[in-house]
């Protein structure tokens, strides 16, 4: 039976049981989070055919260090960068590197930036010049995605009714949702209760109740849900080698529906970003 307490009075580690946050938490995960969206708003700018995207990621190591934030991805568990960017088939956790975007290229951006104790986490995919029509629609779906399953967070549904949401969407327009990723409770801890699934039935899993703070991050594919692990342990690709896509928004239940933390403050929303 999953239990909920006031995070005030939690210990600072994941116990399984779902924080309830305050006001004056809001304030601080607005903070964090806001960061974490200007700085994807600022990378779209370097996301051109030609870039190495090990140099996006170390804007975003410079971008947080200059306000005072540090990249929650840089050493975690061995993870070697600032920042998380999948290309193409690659369905999350890639690594930056040394190799040129190429012209039709998309690619996610994923950032979590801790400011002042707490946790900002967000991504969202950009295009290297003209991408692919199938591309273009991929992205413009996943995203939909995401906010079908951001309207379905209010008091009183269970967590289920976000990924029905998402799972609906997708499967009406022939793809898939990635199973062996989900969203998470998110606040001064990177990983937190609950676990948000991408995929399900409206009335499975735990009420929601305001207070409550977590990602939604869909990843969706043009092809299977399948995935598998490469060998530096960390990149997941489609086991098929379909196009994927991930957009990634920090939010908060509030008493009469959800507050999206990580809104771009430039009103960025789908690639392009003009």
């Amino acid at each position: 039976m999953t239990s909920y307490l006031d995070a005030a009075s939690a210990p600072l580690k994941n116990t399984g049981q779902i924080k309830l946050y305050n006001e004056q938490d809001f304030a601080g995960m607005r903070k964090a989070c806001q960061l974490t969206a200007s700085c994807l708003d600022e990378v779209a700018k370097m996301v051109v055919p030609g870039q190495k995207t090990e140099l996006i990621d170390k804007f975003v190591y410079e971008y947080g260090m200059d306000h005072g934030a540090i990249p929650a991805t840089l050493n975690y568990r061995g993870y070697p960068y600032s920042s998380c960017i999948s290309l193409n088939h690659v369905v999350c956790h890639g690594f930056p590197s040394s190799k040129p975007l190429r012209e039709g290229d998309i690619l996610n951006i994923d950032i979590t930036f801790i400011l002042d104790g707490w946790y900002g986490d967000s991504s969202r995919m950009y295009f290297a010049g003209a991408p692919k029509r199938a591309a273009e629609r991929l992205v413009d779906l996943t995203y939909d995605c995401l906010m079908a399953g951001i309207e379905a967070v209010k008091p009183g549904n269970r967590m289920g009714a976000i990924g029905a949401a998402i799972q609906e969407l997708a499967e009406k327009e022939r793809c898939s949702v990635v199973r062996d990723f989900c969203g998470h409770g998110v606040g001064r801890l990177f990983h937190d209760a609950p676990n948000v699934l991408h995929y399900g039935h409206a009335n499975d899993g735990v009420e929601m109740r305001p207070g409550m703070i977590f990602t939604i991050e869909p990843m969706i594919n043009l092809g299977k849900h399948h995935v598998k692990i490469l060998k530096d342990g960390w990149t997941a690709v489609t086991r098929d080698r379909s196009l994927s896509a991930q957009f990634e928004h920090s939010v908060g239940v509030t008493e009469t529906g959800v507050e999206i933390f990580t809104a771009s403050p430039a009103g960025h929303t789908r690639p392009p970003y003009l």
